[in-house]
């Protein structure tokens, strides 16, 4: 029995071992792509501060890795948060999004931070500087609704 049991965790251990080696495709983009979005929106220094230290990590081409981003199987989960946060929106593809959907996509960041769903818990738990204070979020809904406002504006194709 413990002969068994030493052998089944030894396996274990291989196993997790030679998963180290492996691991999916890091997000590692520009800082060049983000610039589109920064400068058609123009938010002021706090909230381009913000957005770098609460959104573009899971929502751009440029991702901060934590240093438990290199441990199988945390890799895959980061990824896959990444992946979908960049799904539902990405600052790096800002340019190729219609007016319209840039406004709904404004709409959705000012009403998910206002509810305090955005950032993810599970982010700030780790990015502690990534926690929003009331001031922080009165400031990005301000700026979401002013460039929103702006979009709102844009002629729609018919």
């Amino acid at each position: 029995m413990k002969n068994t049991l030493k052998k089944i965790l030894f396996l274990l251990l291989a196993v997790f071992v030679i998963a180290q080696f492996f691991g999916p495709e890091k997000n590692d983009g520009d800082l060049v792509t983000l610039e589109p979005f920064l400068a058609e929106t123009n938010p002021p220094e706090d909230v381009k501060l913000i957005l770098k230290e609460t959104c573009f990590d899971c929502h751009s081409s440029v991702t901060r890795y934590p240093w438990y981003s290199k441990i199988t199987p945390v890799n895959y989960w980061l990824n896959d948060h990444i992946e979908h946060g960049k799904e539902e929106l990405d600052f790096s593809k800002w340019e190729s999004y219609s007016a319209k959907k840039k406004e709904h996509k404004l709409d959705e960041v000012g009403e998910l931070v206002e509810k305090k769903e955005m950032p993810l818990e599970s982010y700030t738990w780790v990015h502690k500087e990534a926690k929003l204070s009331d001031a922080q979020i009165e400031a990005v809904v301000a700026w979401v609704n002013k460039v929103k406002f702006k979009y709102s504006l844009e002629p729609r194709p018919e």
